[in-house]
């Protein structure tokens, strides 16, 4: 029998429910996603960059990632579509050591986007520059790079030397991609235990499957989850794959690195326009959230979004 009570009682609940579905469904897809499963997910690197122009140039010999620039307006649609909350912007080589057109994604879209910012190497005076770096609104860190003929010395000839000292000072995030010379990092951190490095990629290339040096260059990177500071980027690896979706040859990969450095050390990221045709966005993202049975949804929840979140400090 129905009372007053008991039915008071369920329409209030009913209410309540079309309340919190009306304010999912104005969110949007990305954000319905999210309050859905209340997982946030958080690309950890995505390149984004705009057609060359005179006042916009390129450096001359390097080559985009793709022929058509990947722009902020291509990338946001494809971030609402896949479910994807954030992304942490990292500039790519090509236009040299500028920011702008990062730090503009940050303007227009504030709530979605930081950026790890490049700088000059090779020019110590740049560490004038790090005690106000993050005054630039969206600035959380850096990214360094040592993956070609040029700035690979750089990490053994006393060149970077400045950076690493000046990026602890100022309690700067740093993502450094360093393929097949992960070690060379083992004494940098030994040295400031207080420098936030964050290893990208887990520190491979999809060259090393031609090579055989993809099991050395794994083992560099868990030899360094030892030291606390370190964590990585267990991203980009459907480029690291011989078999289309899901890409079960690089689980192995994966879950050796992540056993290394656990789930709060462990950040997904795609670096998509490095292997654009492989997978969509959004089996990138289910890869990892259906794919990898030795992920916990706790595990997930950290590695999906709230590890990279909270070690770049991003509220």
């Amino acid at each position: 029998m129905t009372t007053r009570r008991s039915f008071v009682a369920g329409t209030l609940g009913t209410l309540s429910a079309i309340g919190a579905g009306a304010v999912v469904a104005s969110q949007g897809p990305h954000k319905a996603a999210a309050q859905t499963d209340r997982r946030m997910i958080v690309d950890a690197q995505v390149h984004l960059w705009k057609a060359e122009t005179p006042d916009w140039k390129w450096v001359p010999g390097l080559q985009p990632q793709l022929p058509e620039p990947f722009t902020i307006e291509r990338l946001v649609p494809m971030m609402d579509e896949a479910g994807v909350d954030r992304a942490v912007i990292v500039p790519p080589s090509w236009p040299g050591d500028r920011n702008d057109y990062a730090l503009e994604a940050v303007k227009r879209y504030p709530n979605r986007f930081r950026v790890m910012g490049r700088i000059p190497l090779q020019d110590p005076k740049s560490a004038e520059l790090l005690p106000k770096w993050t005054e630039q609104p969206g600035m959380v860190g850096m990214r360094v790079t040592f993956n070609n003929a040029q700035n690979i010395p750089w990490l053994t000839d006393g060149t970077a030397d400045w950076f690493w000292a000046a990026a602890e000072k100022a309690s700067l995030p740093v993502m450094c991609f360093t393929p097949g010379r992960t070690a060379l990092l083992g004494p940098i951190v030994q040295k400031h235990p207080g420098l936030t490095l964050i290893l990208d990629h887990m520190g491979l290339t999809a060259a090393m499957l031609k090579d055989n040096t993809l099991d050395d260059a794994v083992a560099q990177a868990v030899a360094l989850a030892k030291y606390p500071n370190v964590s990585v980027k267990v991203s980009a690896s459907p480029g690291l794959s011989r078999e289309p979706y899901p890409f079960r040859d690089v689980t192995g990969i994966l879950k050796r690195v992540f056993d290394a450095y656990g789930p709060q050390r462990s950040y997904w990221g795609t670096d998509m326009t490095n292997s654009y045709a492989k997978a969509s966005y959004r089996q990138r993202i289910t890869q990892f959230t259906e794919e990898l049975g030795f992920l916990s949804e706790s595990d997930k929840d950290w590695v999906m979004g709230r590890a990279i979140t909270q070690r770049l400090k991003w509220t």
